[in-house]
């Protein structure tokens, strides 16, 4: 698992910075020097725009990857060129959609605040540029080159709403001026992307076609759903708290899932690098390396998350001290989102299995469900229980999604990610959680925050090398220990 690691941990210090840079711009820029109900208009049109990204994509970034190393390699630029055009087939109709029902599509989005309905083309053209720049990042990845594409998804646009919120306080820029600029920025990064993917393997002009196109097709049109089941769990309760509470709420919720959002990730900078190789095993049909791969990112991950989950939940109460007051009723949702965030990494690789195996077409079916599932959970709640519902609507789908897709491994290949470490680790959580629930200092909330901190990453850390609970985290421990 070497270059696995070796990459995982590149792509989370990069993905760390660009999370460094956004909790500026999230717990400091946007909410002090932009209004919260404008705060709350970029967060529906980001998460709106998320959630339309999968069906503009046609599901080709997880067929790339799925199907790239199954070719030799003059037959890899045919589906190269596939890979290219397939997104228009959705982008095209979609875009003549929002040209000429542009005033029915804003009104369903502007129920409850009708300044959304003047931003329909954003949406989409965010949405588009997304949509390609995952197909440029795939393209990059089955390659095992992932870290650059990392840092263009984490970075590059979050240093950009740095600068415009910069701007905008200086009163360079106004909000509309802003929203614009925002696409400006999704859209470049999406051809930065693009010029470092083929300067890899430049794109052969060539109509031919790849042998298997069909079911290629078939996968891609499937995965749209499961890729749209991914992004509703990820991205609806803000969606549709935007047609149940005044759009600031949309703002403090935001907060609130950024800081949750921490605790994931390790996953997705992991995810990055083990995708391309799952695929590779089970191209190869290598069930021992992909069981050794499941049971070790799940271990790692888990391991990695719980320090996380413990830093946050615990410092909960001076984080919210340097929030503004409108902000400080997220302590409820960032416990359930962040619980729901360690429990995918608890599962490791697994979607990675999942989507490329030959079982996906049941699980994407499943996944269809569960959104579903997840969307009545939102309707139910919400109206009773305002912006905690929403959070406990989504830990709510994400327990029963990933519990299912566990049990779908395990029925398939006869693996599970838990083991004697897993038990462990829920050990030492508890352990330390109990204990440090009762720690207080009496100084200012940075300061506090540094010193349970540091208490809680020696105490977690030094009994994980003591009892050797992860092999990769105690060899990079044993290594700069060492040193």
């Amino acid at each position: 698992m070497g270059i696995v690691f070796k990459q995982s941990l590149q792509n989370t210090v990069v993905t760390y910075f660009g999370f460094v840079i956004g909790a500026i711009n999230t717990l400091v820029l946007y909410t002090r020097f932009m209004k919260d109900a404008d705060y709350g208009l970029v967060q529906v049109v980001l998460s709106v725009s998320a959630v339309l990204m999968p069906l503009l994509s046609f599901g080709v970034p997880n067929a790339l990857v799925k199907f790239y190393s199954g070719f030799d390699r003059s037959e890899q630029g045919h589906f190269l060129n596939l890979m290219l055009v397939l997104p228009l087939l959705f982008i095209l109709p979609i875009a003549l959609l929002s040209f000429l029902a542009n005033e029915a599509i804003g009104n369903l989005l502007a129920r409850e605040n009708p300044v959304v309905r003047h931003y329909v083309w954003h949406i989409f053209l965010i949405g588009m540029a997304m949509a390609y720049f995952e197909v440029f990042y795939a393209w990059a990845r089955v390659y095992l080159r992932s870290v650059f594409g990392n840092f263009m998804k984490e970075i590059f646009c979050r240093v950009g709403q740095s600068v415009l919120l910069v701007l905008l306080v200086v009163e360079a820029i106004d909000v509309p001026m802003f929203l614009r600029a925002l696409v400006g920025l999704y859209l470049l990064r999406t051809l930065v992307m693009k010029l470092y993917a083929f300067k890899i393997r430049p794109p052969v002009l060539s109509l031919a076609l790849p042998e298997n196109t069909r079911a290629i097709l078939t996968y891609s049109l499937l995965i749209i759903l499961g890729g749209s089941t991914a992004m509703v769990l990820l991205e609806v309760d803000k969606v549709m708290l935007n047609n149940y509470l005044k759009i600031e709420n949309v703002a403090y919720y935001g907060v609130a899932g950024f800081i949750a959002m921490t605790i994931a990730v390790p996953s997705r900078a992991m995810h990055q690098i083990t995708y391309p190789l799952t695929a590779e095993y089970l191209n190869r049909k290598d069930l021992v390396s992909l069981e050794n791969l499941y049971h070790r990112s799940s271990l790692t991950l888990f391991s990695i998350s719980g320090w996380l989950f413990l830093l946050i939940i615990l410092n909960l109460e001076d984080m919210y001290q340097l929030l503004p007051k409108g902000y400080g009723e997220g302590v409820f949702i960032v416990f359930w989102l962040g619980l729901a965030k360690l429990f995918d990494a608890l599962l490791g690789n697994n979607n990675s299995i999942l989507y490329n195996s030959n079982y996906y077409r049941s699980i994407l079916i499943l996944g269809v469900l569960l959104a579903f599932m997840a969307i009545a959970f939102n309707m139910w709640l919400i109206p009773h229980w305002g912006l905690n519902g929403a959070a406990l609507a989504s830990f709510s789908a994400f327990f029963i999604y990933n519990t299912l897709k566990i049990g779908y491994v395990r029925a398939k290949f006869n693996m599970v990610p838990f083991g004697k470490g897993t038990t462990k680790i829920v050990a030492l959580l508890l352990l330390l959680g109990a204990l440090f629930y009762f720690v207080r200092f009496p100084f200012h909330p940075i300061l506090n925050m540094v010193l349970k901190g540091s208490l809680i990453t020696l105490a977690y850390f030094g009994l994980m090398y003591r009892f050797k609970i992860s092999e990769d985290l105690y060899l990079l421990l044993a290594k700069y220990l060492k040193n």
